[in-house]
């Protein structure tokens, strides 16, 4: 079995459609990382189990009792305060144990696991139904502290299963993990880059067919003819050379795309470079690569036009950072148009 990862606005493809997409194909989970996400799923009309799979506000715990969300812990204070107002509303609470095997993030060292899980037994209201921790470095060619990772979590498990405390649900595997660590899928598998056709790095192997579901597409709204020595955008870090055509298109940092130098953008099927400070709601590029270009044509920031194509690996590369942050950016301004 699959959960479909779709916290942060489904990676920002849009979290409803996708969740709707990804169990239509197969998926039966779906995982999120904030409450307004969950409610967001089930408001939508979408009954599949849910896991969140981070921090619940105690003032928020209800809330997902109340809409059959399954909640990550790990501690026994936290436990008590969800049982207790799952004892209020007569319903048992589900509950995943996050296990810390290494990623220093949320979760119960593996040592204490097996102690909390006996306790947990002890309470009313409360059912345990999964245990998962998370991989540091899956996503790397060395395999020797995912090999560690999964070793701690395996002797835990050892050890559930001999008490007969092994909850129903074991996961620990990510998208660079289901793709290449087949030990370590347990019975459910959590995908999310990956399932948006994004590499989870450059060290990790993906299939042949692997492609990106999203184009992040514009138009130019303007372009002009600017005379030599002329200043374009906040600054004028840039200014004219010569005669040259500079195209306005109606995107800037508020939607997500970032205020640095030296990017660029699809134009014509061609490279163009982004000109000028990035504006809070427009940038502008220099056309003269393209000197058919006019306005209403299409701008492509991320994916393909025609033979040219520019992927969200290589903005992360121009930002410095990662293709997550980079479609994760993407604001909710910019409409999705899903096909």
């Amino acid at each position: 079995p699959v959960m479909a990862i779709v916290k942060a606005n489904a990676y920002g493809h849009g979290a409803v459609p996708v969740a709707k997409a990804a169990l239509e194909a197969g998926a039966t989970w779906c995982g999120v990382a904030r409450p307004s996400e969950a409610l967001e799923l089930r408001q939508a009309g979408l009954d599949c189990p849910i896991l969140l799979l981070g921090y619940t506000p105690e003032a928020r715990i209800r809330e997902m009792l109340e809409n059959r969300v399954s909640l990550t812990v790990w501690d026994l204070a936290q436990i008590r305060k969800i049982a207790a107002l799952a004892a209020d509303l007569g319903k048992d609470a589900r509950l995943h144990l996050k296990v810390d095997t290494g990623m220093s993030r949320l979760g119960i060292q593996p040592e204490a696991a097996f102690g909390l899980i006996q306790q947990m037994a002890g309470l009313s209201h409360i059912r345990l139904e999964g245990i998962f921790t998370h991989f540091a470095r899956a996503d790397e060619s060395d395999p020797a502290t995912t090999d560690t990772q999964e070793s701690r979590f395996r002797e835990l498990l050892t050890q559930l299963e001999r008490a007969g405390l092994m909850p129903p649900w074991v996961h620990a595997a990510n998208s660079a993990a289901s793709l290449t660590r087949p030990s370590a899928h347990f019975n459910l598998l959590r995908f999310g880059i990956a399932m948006y056709g994004l590499h989870p790095s450059s060290e990790c192997p993906t299939p042949a067919d692997f492609r990106p579901a999203l184009t992040w597409k514009a138009v130019l709204s303007q372009v002009k003819s600017l005379r030599p020595g002329r200043g374009v955008s906040y600054g004028h870090i840039y200014t004219t050379r010569s005669t040259e055509r500079i195209g306005t298109i109606p995107v800037g940092y508020a939607d997500g795309f970032r205020r640095l130098t030296g990017l660029q953008v699809l134009v014509g099927g061609k490279r163009v470079p982004v000109v000028g400070r990035v504006c809070m709601d427009q940038i502008m590029v220099q056309l003269d690569a393209v000197p058919e270009a006019q306005a209403g044509d299409e701008v492509v920031l991320i994916g393909q036009q025609g033979a040219a194509h520019l992927t969200a690996e290589e903005v992360a590369s121009l930002w410095g950072t990662i293709n997550y942050e980079v479609v994760c950016a993407i604001g909710p301004r910019v409409p999705r148009i899903y096909d």
